[in-house]
């Protein structure tokens, strides 16, 4: 039987969090429970980050929806099968709910000059390979899985959390910067694919931001400082912004609107 529009309507919507444990991810999260999601939260935290982790879902517990949290590398293809095969689960095989948005938000990749003085401090292959796959490539995976499985349906909404860092220079930034530029490629060719379907994909091209990332980042300091003083509004972008933007594009009525870079960043971008 064909699934339309309003069968889809009837079942419970689900969003899918790659990164659902801090910053945009969490944010996210909690924006999108509130306006009635239940959430599927994927992400990779040690002993000592896990009671974060456990203030989250009760967070979105709160809000009367369900939190299903893996802590796995989503990077991994054995795991990845395992979260699909128990969200297919959960749904009922997409009989009674839905992925109606899929978030990647992942930022696990190696800070590196290319050609530093040695070879020891340079970007090797492995850890190139490791950052593209995180934080771009794994994206696609996700969505042959769901979108195989019937889990998303028409009315889907993918996004993909990239920065200006795609196509602006930053001193160690070189492999997140290919990522991200290869994440805005994968999100075209994912729009082009999906719209038959009815699935549109977009990438939110965030301001800085002060996440757990961007901490990592040599160099932040400066990045945040130089951010508020281009900035018309003196302030960066907050994780909430971002997130009450996904819940808003989220709604009906925006399926046409499909292979973007979104800025979300108050003009940061424009500015400098």
């Amino acid at each position: 039987m064909t699934t339309t529009m309003n069968d889809s309507n009837r079942k419970q919507p689900w969003a899918l969090v790659l990164g659902a444990s801090s910053g945009f991810g969490e944010a996210t999260a909690l924006a999108l429970a509130a306006s009635g999601y239940s959430i599927f939260g994927v992400h990779l935290d040690r002993k000592g980050t896990l009671p974060h982790v456990a203030e989250i879902v009760a967070a979105i517990e709160k809000t009367g929806q369900q939190a299903v949290y893996f802590n796995v590398n989503a990077a991994d293809a054995e795991k990845r099968a395992e979260v699909v095969a128990e969200i297919e689960k959960r749904t009922d095989g997409g009989k009674s709910g839905t992925v109606r948005v899929l978030l990647h938000s992942l930022a696990f990749g190696t800070l590196k000059p290319f050609i530093a003085a040695t070879p020891e401090e340079s970007m090797s292959q492995a850890q190139m390979d490791m950052t593209l796959d995180v934080m771009a490539h794994s994206l696609v995976y996700w969505t042959q899985g769901i979108v195989w499985k019937g889990l998303m349906e028409e009315g889907g909404r993918i996004y993909a959390m990239t920065s200006a860092g795609g196509h602006r220079i930053f001193p160690t930034y070189g492999a997140v910067s290919a990522a991200k530029a290869a994440l805005e490629s994968h999100i075209r060719q994912l729009a082009f694919e999906l719209i038959t379907r009815g699935i549109a994909a977009n990438a939110i091209e965030a301001g800085v931001t002060d996440t757990p990332a961007l901490r990592k980042i040599p160099g932040n300091g400066e990045m945040i400082e130089r951010a508020i003083a281009i900035h018309p509004a003196k302030r960066l972008t907050l994780t909430g912004d971002i997130a009450r933007a996904i819940v808003d594009l989220s709604r009906p009525g925006t399926a046409w609107m499909t292979g973007n870079v979104i800025r979300i960043d108050g003009g940061e971008d424009i500015c400098g």
